[in-house]
C-alpha cells in the first residue's frame, strides 16, 4: 500500500490537485481497525510504499524543509522513488509534521502489535536532484559532501559528473499543471556539474521520458569504460547504504523491498545483506527483477530472498487473463521448469503492483473476476509469497487523468489523489467495506478464502509440486487455457484446476501411474473444493477425476 493513498477519504481527485484539494493518507489513518482486518484477510506483510521523504511541490518550509525545486519532480506529491532524506519519513503523511517519525514509529509498532510484518522500500540506485539530508545522525556525511566534482568517475564518489556542463530540465515540462505556481518554477535548475540520470543516462539533459528528477549513485561501476568493477578497497556508497539500513532495522522493521536490484551490482547486495543478516537475521529481502539470466545470481550471490517472477509469471498470466489468441498455459510450465529451475521457491508472485496496470482497467481485463484462475495460480505455485497491491481486491481499475500520471490504468504514484473503489472499502476511515457492493464484497471474499488457504494449509504453504498438463496433453480435444497441477505432502493434497477461458470446460483429468504410485492412490475419493465447499466424487481416480469448470474460473480440491 501506499498510505498517501491508503487513508484518504477525499473525492475530488482535481487533476493535479493539490494536497488540500485531493487529500492524502497518514501513517495514523492505517488504524488497528485496518491492520485486523487486513490481518484477517490472510496477510502476514505490509510493504508501506513511499514512507521515505522524497522530493514534492507541496511546500513544508514552514518546518524547516528545504523546498524542492519543482522543474526536478513529478507530479505533486512527488515521485516516492526519488528520495531526497534516507534518515527522514514523508511529511505529507504526518498528522503532525514535527512528530512524523514518531507517527511511523508507532505505525510500525501497531503494525507488530495485530500481527502482521513491515516491509519499506529501499531505493538504492538512485536519488532525487535535491538530496539533503537534515536528520542524518551525526558523523554521517552526506551523498556527495567528499566528492571529488572535476572527476566524472572515481570510486571515491558518489555520483558520477559531466565535468564542464550545466544539467538541462526536459524541455515542455510543465510541473504541477497550469495551475501550480511557485518562484522555483522556471524552467531551470541549478545543478553544475551536472550528474548522470538514475536511469543510466550520462547525458546533461535527459529526455522527459527518462528519470531525470534522480541522481544516479556510483557503486563502483565505471559505465563509460566497459562497466569496468573497483571493489576493492569498499567503495565509501557501501558503507552509507548499510548505515541507512542499519538505521531503519534497528526500528524494527522486517524486511525490505529493494528497487531495481539489477541497476546495482550483485557483489554490493551479497555483502550488504550477509552483513546485515548477522545482525538482523529476521530481515527479509525483495529485490524488483526483470533479467531472467540474472535470478540465481542475486538468490546465491546477492543473498536475496525473493525476486518478483514479473518477467515469466506474471507476463504469461496476463496474456492469458487478457485472452490473447496465442497465449496458452505451457508459458506457465515454462516458468517453472526453465526459467526459475532451482529457485522457484525464492520468487514473489502477484498480478498487480504500482508499476502495473490494473486487471479492472481497460488496458489489462477490463473485470477483476476474469483474474481468478490467475491470481489461484500465483497464490498456490509454490512456496514463495503472494503479494495483493491495495485496491486490488475492491476491483479497481485506475481510472484518470491524475496528473503526471496519466489516464492508463495504473493508480498514480506520483499525485495526490483518492482511490474510489478502495475507499468504498475505507468507508470514512471505518475500514468495515460499508459501501461496497454485493460483487465487490464476494471479490474481496474470494480474495480471503484464496489467501487463508493458501497460508493454512500446508500443502500449499510447503507441499511439493507435481504439473498434470503432461499427463493430460494426449486426450482429445486437451485444452491449453487449463492449467492443472497438484501440491502436496505426507498429511494433504490439494488439486488445483484452473480455467483461463471465457466459457464452460469440462474435463476428466487423469493422473499419471507414476504419481498414483509415490501417494499410493487407489479405488474412490471425494474431494472438496476448498474455495466453494463444493464436492466431487471419483469412483475409481486411476480412471481420473471428472470436473465442469465455469468461465474464468478455478477450484482447489482437498482430497
Amino acid at each position: 500500500m501506499l498510505p498517501r493513498l491508503f487513508g484518504n477519504t477525499k473525492r475530488l481527485n482535481k487533476f493535479y490537485g493539490s494536497i488540500e484539494e485531493n487529500g492524502c493518507g497518514k501513517f495514523n489513518d492505517i488504524s488497528g481497525k485496518a491492520l485486523k482486518e487486513l490481518k484477517s484477510m490472510g496477510f502476514t506483510h505490509v510493504w508501506y510504499t513511499g514512507v521515505i521523504e522524497h522530493a514534492t511541490m507541496t511546500d513544508y518550509s514552514q518546518f524547516g524543509i528545504q523546498p524542492d525545486d519543482p522543474d526536478v519532480v513529478k507530479g505533486r506529491a512527488g515521485s516516492p522513488y526519488a528520495i531526497r532524506d534516507y534518515y527522514d519519513v514523508d511529511p505529507d503523511l504526518a498528522v503532525d509534521v514535527n512528530t512524523r517519525m514518531a507517527e511511523y514509529e508507532a505505525l510500525i509498532k501497531r503494525t507488530h502489535d495485530n500481527g502482521l510484518k513491515v516491509i519499506m522500500d529501499f531505493v538504492p540506485n538512485h536519488v532525487a536532484r535535491t538530496y539533503a539530508s537534515d536528520q542524518k545522525p551525526e558523523g554521517v556525511h552526506d551523498f556527495g559532501e567528499d566528492d571529488d566534482k572535476n572527476k566524472a568517475f572515481s570510486p571515491a564518489n558518489d555520483f558520477y559528473y559531466l565535468p564542464g556542463q550545466s544539467f538541462v530540465v526536459p524541455p515542455g515540462y510543465n510541473p504541477g499543471g497550469d495551475e501550480f505556481t511557485s518562484p522555483l518554477k522556471d524552467g531551470k535548475f541549478d545543478e553544475y556539474p551536472s550528474k548522470a540520470t538514475g536511469n543510466d543516462r550520462f547525458t546533461p539533459a535527459p529526455s522527459l521520458n527518462d528519470w531525470f528528477e534522480t541522481i544516479k549513485l556510483n557503486y563502483g561501476v565505471d559505465y563509460l569504460d566497459s562497466r569496468k568493477t573497483y571493489f576493492d578497497p569498499t567503495p565509501p556508497l557501501w558503507n552509507k547504504m548499510y548505515d541507512i539500513l542499519h538505521f531503519w532495522s534497528e526500528k524494527g522493521i522486517d524486511g525490505f523491498r529493494c528497487d531495481m536490484v539489477e541497476m546495482v551490482p550483485f557483489e554490493f547486495w551479497g555483502w550488504v545483506i550477509g552483513k546485515l543478516k548477522n545482525n538482523f537475521p529476521q530481515l527479509i529481502f525483495i529485490g524488483e527483477a526483470y533479467e531472467i539470466g540474472k535470478y540465481h545470481d542475486y538468490i546465491s550471490i546477492g543473498k536475496f530472498d525473493y525476486l518478483y517472477d514479473k518477467v515469466g509469471l506474471y507476463d504469461a498470466v496476463r496474456k492469458l487473463t487478457c485472452n490473447w489468441q496465442d497465449a496458452t498455459t505451457w508459458e506457465i510450465n515454462q516458468v517453472w521448469n526453465r526459467d526459475c529451475l532451482g529457485i522457484d521457491q525464492h520468487m514473489l508472485r502477484f498480478m498487480e503492483n504500482h508499476d502495473e496496470q490494473r486487471i479492472a482497467s481497460r488496458f489489462f481485463a477490463g473485470d477483476p473476476w476474469l483474474a481468478v484462475p490467475g491470481m489461484i495460480v500465483t497464490a498456490t505455485m509454490n512456496t514463495g509469497p503472494v503479494m495483493i497491491y491495495s485496491g486490488q481486491e475492491c476491483g479497481e481499475p485506475g481510472n484518470g487523468n491524475e496528473g503526471f500520471s496519466n489516464d492508463d490504468g495504473r493508480t498514480t504514484i506520483f499525485d495526490y489523489w483518492g482511490v474510489p473503489e478502495h475507499q468504498k472499502w475505507l468507508n470514512e476511515g471505518k475500514f468495515d467495506g460499508g459501501q461496497l457492493s454485493e460483487i465487490q464484497k464476494s471479490l474481496r471474499d474470494f480474495y480471503t478464502k484464496l489467501l487463508n488457504i493458501s497460508r493454512q494449509n500446508e500443502a500449499i504453504r510447503e507441499g511439493k509440486f507435481w504439473e498434470l498438463m503432461v499427463a493430460n496433453e494426449r486426450q482429445p480435444g486437451f485444452d491449453t487455457r487449463l492449467y492443472l497441477f497438484l501440491r502436496y505432502t505426507d498429511k494433504q493434497r490439494i488439486l488445483v484446476i484452473t480455467n483461463f477461458n471465457r466459457e464452460q470446460r469440462n474435463i476428466q483429468l487423469l493422473m499419471p501411474a507414476d504419481l498414483l504410485q509415490l501417494l499410493q492412490l487407489n479405488g474412490s475419493y471425494e474431494f472438496t473444493d476448498l474455495l466453494s465447499g463444493a464436492k466431487f466424487n471419483a469412483e475409481d481416480i486411476m480412471n481420473g477425476v471428472t470436473v465442469n469448470l465455469p468461465a474464468s474460473s478455478g477450484f482447489l480440491l482437498g482430497f
